[in-house]
């Protein structure tokens, strides 16, 4: 496998949810999933309708994910707003994927949303190496540049020791964050 990087500049961000929103409120939605949550490529193509949407279609506030154990996934305002923007688009079922292959009832292939990504990155000017990995990768690079602990993103991604988390996020040691604020703000 090849070694991919995390997005850390917010415009080219931008950039490519602005270019997959004009594209495909499908694949606008993948990516906005993708690097709001963590969640891996086969974690995400798994995700039913179901599983984001409560019966009076809603969205959840969190996903409930049962891997090998129970987790909780977090759908923040940028994701609730992608999946709204994707609902109003599609006549959606409970069963159906959430990213549903144009081509049948299957969810689109690991193939397939590895294109997506790259090629909305090439169109952003981005020329670091990408892949699927990438938003999983984006997640944590700027989750922790916002001052989430080390350790908590160590144990969302199952890491086994902050050094692996921090090689993972492609985080030097001289990016460490030396000044967190904790700001309880009561």
């Amino acid at each position: 496998m090849e070694y991919v990087e995390a997005i850390k500049d917010k415009s080219k961000i931008g950039e490519m949810k602005q270019i997959l929103l004009n594209h495909s409120k499908r694949d606008y939605l993948f990516f906005v999933v993708g690097i709001n949550t963590g969640l891996r490529v086969s974690e995400l193509l798994r995700l039913k309708v179901k599983d984001v949407f409560t019966n009076e279609n809603v969205v959840k506030e969190y996903y409930e994910f049962n891997d090998k154990k129970k987790r909780y996934i977090y759908f923040n305002n940028k994701v609730k707003s992608a999946l709204e923007i994707h609902a109003e688009s599609f006549q959606l079922k409970e069963d159906d994927y959430l990213f549903k292959s144009q081509k049948g009832d299957q969810p689109i292939t690991r193939q397939q949303a590895y294109r997506i990504i790259n090629h909305v990155a090439r169109l952003a000017g981005l020329n670091q190496k990408i892949g699927t990995h990438t938003l999983r990768k984006t997640f944590g690079y700027h989750a922790y540049k916002r001052g989430v602990a080390i350790s908590l993103l160590q144990k969302h991604f199952n890491h086994s020791t902050p050094s692996e988390t921090y090689k993972y996020l492609g985080i030097e040691k001289n990016e460490v964050n030396k000044k967190i604020q904790i700001d309880v703000n009561l």
